[in-house]
């Protein structure tokens, strides 16, 4: 398996939000919360990912009550046994329910990728306000850091992090927080540069606002639109890696189910048990497609040209 480049920034404005008071501050932001709602549900794919998304997020919290069995009980007498009635997709080399692990996984993947997407925002969040809005030898310290991330591969990267932490599933999420860390540090520069030239921010500062209250109440609410695309648009490259990782035995270990494990553990039966690997593959793909489908759906949403075609 090979992870996939990493996700493209963001390059349209992020929104301002002018503060309001009252109820017509209320209603305002009703009135936004409404739209956005209403274009997002207007994109025919977000819909979908969302929808699909959503029965993901339901298997993965219901896993111990829609699994059919427990992911790691064996029934040696079938092993490798074709889709069934009983197992309606196979068992693997060892008698497991194909289903139930595949069920299991999901949990696997989704904390994965949002956990090492935390990772990766809040690193990169930080970093890249400090150094839009400070500048001079931080900004250039922290940008050419960031670069040297970003001149390695994202799976080469992660992978050397995780021989040398060791292979576990923790340290998979920070070997793929790290490397999708510069993303949202580019992003955010990219934005508090812009943001912070406003005048309201300029306000701020002579009302005697701390540089702490300006960057996380001022400039970071005004920077939160393409970080919101760029965090859900990585989640689905994060499992992605993940389950490269784990493929190559250096991600979640057995006996927890990863879906790239399975895909491992299937490789050497393709002829004799296509459902090995077939079925992991395509768990994969269909949660990939379902984030890439919700982050494209969002950054319509949100994008401030289209609001303004729209009249909001």
């Amino acid at each position: 398996m090979s992870a996939t480049k990493e996700p493209e920034a963001m390059s349209n404005e992020s929104l301002v939000f002018a503060p309001a008071n009252g109820a017509s501050g209320r209603d305002s932001s009703a009135g936004r919360v409404t739209g956005f709602a209403r274009r997002f549900i207007r994109n025919r794919n977000a819909a979908i990912g969302a929808s699909l998304l959503l029965l993901l997020v339901l298997a993965a919290v219901l896993a111990p009550t829609v699994a059919p069995y427990s992911p790691t009980a064996q029934f040696t007498d079938e092993a490798m046994h074709a889709p069934s009635q009983k197992f309606l997709l196979g068992t693997d080399t060892i008698g497991r329910d194909y289903l139930s692990r595949i069920i299991f996984g999901t949990r696997i993947s989704l904390m994965v990728g949002a956990i090492s997407m935390t990772i990766a925002s809040i690193v990169g969040v930080t970093s890249g306000l400090l150094a839009g809005y400070y500048g001079g030898r931080l900004d250039t310290l922290v940008m050419r850091i960031m670069d040297a991330v970003l001149a390695f591969p994202s799976l080469l990267l992660a992978i050397f992090i995780v021989a040398v932490l060791g292979p576990s599933m923790v340290n998979a999420m920070i070997a793929v927080g790290i490397t999708y860390t510069p993303g949202f540090a580019r992003i955010t520069r990219a934005n508090v540069l812009s943001v912070k030239e406003k005048e309201y921010i300029e306000a701020a500062r002579a009302i005697g606002s701390t540089d702490r209250r300006i960057l996380f109440r001022h400039v970071l609410s005004n920077c939160l639109s393409p970080l919101i695309v760029q965090f859900t648009l990585g989640v689905g490259y994060a499992i992605l890696v993940e389950a490269s990782l784990s493929f190559l035995g250096l991600g979640v270990q057995p006996p927890t189910p990863a879906w790239g494990q399975m895909l491992g553990f299937g490789r050497d039966f393709m002829t004799m048990a296509p459902w090995l690997t077939t079925f992991p593959g395509i768990a994969i793909f269909l949660t990939v497609l379902s984030f890439n489908f919700v982050g494209d759906g969002l950054r319509e949403a949100l994008d401030p040209r289209l609001q303004e075609r729209s009249g909001r």
